[in-house]
């Protein structure tokens, strides 16, 4: 008799449900509209064109994300995964600080557009994908931790994993080694917030593409170590958790990790998102002819402490000033608006004012709500007196009409006018039909790719 681990607990749960709240699937196809958005925004930048040189002679089924032709399902994953983090406005499960659509989708639509007669339904696959990695995700990862390693690093391989090996009807013991093989392959170091180096477009990528090396493993018959989460090498051990903080299930009281997850409004880190949103508030109630004289934000512990959040400047790169709750805040305050452009004003002398006129403090109530809650509370106090204050209890969501707007602007742009209505059908489709199929993500996928840009 097979031996019970935590595993293939969690692989027998997954398996085990077919069926979800249409709320649920809606939440899923809001974050493969927003997964395709930002592929499309990132296409042209320069870790998304490093990416696609790699995927290979347009010899294989699949396709990346704003580009013409077909490509082997690796390299396709690889690519995706890093052009759906480009922007830095990927989706985001705050309890494991990690974002597990660049690594779900990429897997999901590399293996459906393989072979488009799978059974499995890609929306269940993905839900499971995203239970599986917030579930652990959320007992693993520790402050501590995230300031050295990169939970989605750590996280995507299993995300991905599950999800793919639902959509191609793996068995028990078949997801089981292709989960413990992934685990195998979780990495990636926090030190490029520090250094305002590439190393953190690339993880997703890294992530989905070991994820289709495991099925492909575990299809093959390899075994993998099934205590790969708890056992005395496994995942928590080498990560210096030495036991596990509780046993994780999947799917407690019937509660979905994917509706935790939130869509982003701001193309910047995860704890730069209400310290803008709030920022952008603030400095629009500044009377005509007033002037800044000092901003203080309150916040919690694990936003000021993430690599790279805390940081003044100066800035080299637009990924340190992404990652800078400081830059974030100076930035909407000097512009007056959210938006990507803000990004490239590195040397702006505006914006370095306002950092140096800056302060950050944690608050009690703020960090006793987080992680279930990420509030912020800024204060300004202007030359002629006037004190300014703006609270979120919580960050502000995109909500699913903004992901759609976006990426209708973005398919537009990239993919031509013509497409739009026609991936948009596609969408609708796919959320009247309890999961989908296969044959239509693989649908959506070509429809995100025909005809895209010049060629290079």
């Amino acid at each position: 008799m097979a031996r019970t681990t935590l595993l293939s607990e969690l692989v027998s749960q997954a398996l085990g449900r077919t069926e979800f709240p249409q709320a649920v699937y809606d939440k899923a196809v809001t974050c493969l509209v927003d997964f395709f958005s930002c592929g499309l925004e990132a296409a042209d930048l320069p870790w998304s064109r490093q990416a696609f040189a790699l995927a290979g002679p347009s010899t294989g089924s699949c396709q990346v994300v704003g580009e013409a032709g077909s490509y082997p399902a690796e390299g396709a994953a690889f690519a995706n995964g890093v052009r759906g983090h480009g922007l830095v406005r990927e989706d985001m499960h705050t309890g494991s600080i990690s974002h597990m659509g660049v690594v779900i989708w990429p897997v999901l639509l590399a293996l459906a557009a393989e072979n488009p007669g799978l059974a499995g339904k890609p929306l269940n696959a993905a839900i499971a994908g995203y239970e599986i990695g917030g579930r652990i995700g959320r007992a693993l990862i520790t402050p501590e931790m995230a300031r050295l390693f990169r939970p989605t690093g750590l996280i995507g391989p299993l995300s991905g994993t599950l999800a793919g090996a639902m959509l191609l009807g793996l068995s028990d013991e078949q997801t089981v080694n292709a989960l413990a093989l992934a685990i195998n392959t979780a990495g990636g170091l926090n030190e490029w917030p520090h250094s305002g180096a590439d190393d953190m477009y690339f993880h997703p990528g890294f992530a989905a593409r070991n994820a289709i090396t495991a099925l492909r493993l575990a299809q093959l018959g390899a075994r993998g170590s099934s205590t790969a989460i708890e056992g005395v090498a496994g995942l928590f051990a080498a990560f210096g958790r030495q036991q596990l903080p509780y046993r994780p299930s999947l799917y407690p009281d019937g509660e979905c990790e994917i509706m935790t997850v939130f869509n982003k409004e701001v193309p910047a880190c995860n704890f730069a998102q209400s310290p803008c949103q709030v920022a952008l508030a603030a400095g629009r109630r500044i009377e005509a002819g007033d002037a800044i004289a000092s901003v203080h934000l309150s916040t919690y512990d694990a936003a000021i402490n993430y690599p790279g959040c805390a940081y003044r400047g100066p800035f080299d790169t637009p990924l340190q000033a992404k990652m800078s709750i400081y830059f974030g805040i100076a930035a909407t305050l000097a512009t007056g608006e959210i938006a990507e452009a803000n990004y490239s004003l590195l040397a702006d002398t505006r914006i370095a004012d306002l950092i140096a006129r800056t302060t950050i403090s944690v608050s009690g109530t703020l960090n006793d709500a987080f992680p279930a809650r990420q509030g912020a509370v800024l204060r300004i106090v202007t030359v002629g007196g006037e004190v300014i204050e703006e609270a979120l209890a919580d960050v502000r969501s995109a909500t699913p009409a903004l992901v759609r707007e976006r990426f209708c602007a973005a398919a537009a742009v990239r993919l031509g006018s013509s497409i739009v209505s026609d991936t948009t059908t596609a969408i609708d489709m796919m959320l009247q039909s309890g999961g989908s199929d296969a044959a239509s993500l693989a649908a959506l996928a070509r429809l995100c790719s025909r005809g895209a840009g010049p060629a290079r």
